[in-house]
């Protein structure tokens, strides 16, 4: 028998001693090597783990194609985009029936004027294995586009350019860039960031005249916590310049018509101060938490004018979160919070005509304002959905306030969102705090009396709040009698800003017994059981799925979790790896004892023990550079050594993907059906 021949066998990675001293604490960390990314050994232990993973998941294999079919059927195969106006041209994306990537185009004039495709996806990409487009940016001219492209899945972009005109590809290009492009009004110069080499922090504001391959740095920003962002205002009057952390940042405006000019600070940076800016032909407005966690609105004429000398247009609230706002020339549309809620609020600048909020017949949905370039005009397009009602774009007219039907997301041709039932829940915590919890099932599959298999995810992290949004993908669940639900745990900002603070740093540990707290309710509610009971996260939701792994293996029938940062205490003690210094205020810097002691009392990998663990499905991509891929590969290892059952343990590394997964609209639905399959296979007993 030939070694190729060889029965395939659950992985057992080698283990070579290695000590770890820090604060006087040592760690051991056998499988430490597995963070050589080009040694042969590792890529021998990964290819074994995904040959693992086929041998379990083949039993599912008729399941998954079903799974896909039924996604792939809830796809308008030659879907268009909604048409975006600027410059007198429509842009928007398509799709033609078999590709997996869109075309990107425009008309001038109007939808009826011929059609001019800008790039077509599907060309590119045709001998690449993974292709990303960052940004697509057009001239003020209209006569020149730029885009950037990602081929390996680092978020490391190469911009790249075409002259619409004659539709040739120019050979410029600039690479180890973050992906972002804004034109400057002379239709010449482009802003673009460039990222370390090392760590990939976007560290350099830079400026080039196309044609000229001369780089002149604008801005650099050499604090290892802050990174650095470039965007061009709504009215299109100034390029702004951003540096940002977790918990300060800083702008910077110069007029997009003078580029060479140097940037001025519009508000000096200081701890705990976040602000955002929206230029208006009267003035600016701020978005600012200075003072006021849950933030206020200010408003100045110039930027002359004193921080102290700014009026105020909407005060703190404590029980209302202003999370975003969209400034018009006539009217404010702002995004609020309340008690968990999400609504937007319309205050004309006219103060003789009283603000409104707009109404929808939903009590739980997500709502925001949508891509609006004009600033003078009252016709502002909006997006609307609910876990129920699939993704929806009006136009909304401000004086009116009635609303037109723009797009609704195609779900199936037999979808009908009455047979589905979303509701708002709350579990209680350990501490006593009220946990908001979101489900969604298909109507026919609940009775008053047996409880269904549930799938309840999480995140928790950054002040990012999931809200209730709707999935066509999802409804293969939901017609197989699985119950979806979103535990909205502390670590987001659903309840305002303090929500956030309450799930960080020397408080994370809250995200975690949230969570915990969430599944023992939809349990002892009825809605679910242990043994029908699965977790779902990713990223620092994958964090998260590795802390409850730890705290509660026993509440869960199984766990996925992609991407997960689970190597939480020594990947934050290197500042060599991409990102951690930019990571100090969201988790603590562990080169201090309290952080180091906190982190290591929390830490996935540190905190794998001898017990009994859930099924587990373990997601990553090789060329991941947000949580690398060395992290759940040595998380795996180590619980392979560490388990005492022999529930399933899946591992799979895309071996051509980064921190977001495969590209293309096919593959994409492919993994959610590996995922699927995942719990269904757990549940019907295919998987064992």
């Amino acid at each position: 028998m030939t070694a190729t021949d060889s029965p395939i066998v659950e992985p057992k990675a080698m283990q070579i001693e290695r000590t770890l001293d820090e604060h006087g604490v040592t760690r051991q960390d056998p499988w430490f090597w597995l963070n050589q990314r080009d040694d042969p050994n590792v890529v021998s232990y990964i290819e074994e783990e995904n040959a693992w993973a086929k041998k379990v998941m083949k039993p599912t294999k008729a399941l998954r194609k079903e799974l896909f079919k039924e996604m792939k059927a809830r796809v308008k195969e030659d879907e268009q985009s909604t048409p975006i106006l600027k410059h007198g041209y429509y842009y928007y994306s398509r799709y033609e029936k078999g590709n997996e990537y869109p075309l990107y185009c425009r008309r001038q004039g109007s939808m009826k004027g011929k059609e001019e495709i800008l790039l077509d996806i599907n060309e590119i990409a045709a001998d690449k294995t993974y292709f990303d487009v960052g940004t697509m940016s057009v001239s003020d001219s209209s006569k020149i586009m730029a885009w950037s492209e990602d081929t390996v899945g680092r978020r490391r972009y190469t911009i790249k350019f075409k002259n619409l005109e004659t539709g040739q590809i120019l050979e410029e290009e600039i690479a180890n860039t973050t992906g972002n492009i804004i034109w400057a009004a002379d239709n010449a110069t482009v802003f673009y960031t460039t990222k370390d080499e090392q760590t990939l922090r976007a560290d350099k504001v830079v400026r080039r005249a196309l044609g000229d391959p001369t780089d002149h740095l604008v801005f650099e920003e050499k604090d290892e916590t802050f990174s650095v962002g470039v965007s061009r205002s709504r009215s299109g009057q100034f390029i702004e310049i951003s540096s940002d952390s977790t918990l300060s940042n800083e702008t910077r405006l110069l007029e997009a018509a003078s580029p060479h000019e140097e940037p001025r600070v519009f508000l000096p940076r200081r701890k705990d101060h976040l602000y955002s800016v929206e230029d208006h032909p009267n003035g600016f407005y701020v978005l600012s938490n200075h003072k006021s966690p849950n933030f206020k609105l200010m408003f100045t004429e110039s930027l002359e004018k004193k921080e102290s000398d700014w009026s105020e247009v909407i005060p703190h609230r404590p029980d209302v979160f202003l999370s975003d706002l969209d400034i018009f020339v006539d009217y404010i549309v702002v995004q609020e919070r309340q008690a968990g809620f999400i609504n937007l609020k319309v205050i004309p600048l006219d103060t003789s005509i009283a603000p409104y909020f707009l109404e929808f017949n939903e009590s739980v949905f997500d709502i925001s304002t949508w891509v609006n370039r004009e600033q003078d005009t009252s016709m502002i397009r909006i997006q609307y959905e609910s876990m129920t009602t699939p993704h929806t774009i009006y136009d909304f007219d401000l004086k009116t306030k009635k609303k037109k039907l723009v797009k609704r997301e195609f779900a199936g041709k037999d979808y009908d969102s009455d047979n589905y039932q979303s509701k708002r829940l709350y579990a209680r915590a350990s501490d006593g705090t009220a946990i908001p919890i979101t489900i969604v099932y298909a109507k026919n599959k609940v009775t008053s009396s047996a409880p269904l298999p549930t799938l309840l995810y999480g995140y928790g992290s950054y002040g990012y709040t999931i809200d209730p949004s709707f999935s066509s993908r999802r409804l293969s669940l939901l017609n197989r009698g699985v119950i979806f639900a979103f535990a909205h745990i502390r670590g987001s900002q659903i309840l305002g800003r303090q929500w956030y603070e309450d799930g960080k740093l020397l408080k994370k540990r809250n995200t975690f017994t949230d969570f915990i707290a969430a599944g023992e309710f939809l349990v002892n509610a009825g809605y679910s059981t242990k043994d029908m009971l699965f977790a779902e996260g990713g990223s620092a939701g994958g964090l998260l799925m590795g802390a409850v792994l730890n705290m509660a293996p026993q509440l869960f029938r199984g766990v996925l979790a992609h991407v997960p940062f689970v190597d939480v205490v020594t990947t934050m003690l290197d500042d060599t790896i991409p990102l951690t210094t930019f990571e100090y205020d969201e988790w603590g810097n562990p080169n201090e004892k309290n952080y180091f002691d906190y982190m290591l009392s929390y830490s996935p990998y540190d905190n794998v023990e001898e017990q009994d663990y859930p099924a587990l499905l373990v997601t990553t991509g090789y060329h991941d550079s947000q949580v690398q891929y060395w992290e759940p590969t040595k998380w795996v290892a180590k619980l392979r050594e560490k388990r005492t059952n022999s529930n399933p343990l899946i591992f799979k590394t895309d071996m051509e993907a980064g921190h977001s997964g495969t590209t293309g609209r096919y593959k994409d639905l492919k993994d959610t059906a590996y995922n699927y399959a995942f719990v269904l296979g757990i549940l019907y007993g295919d998987i064992s």
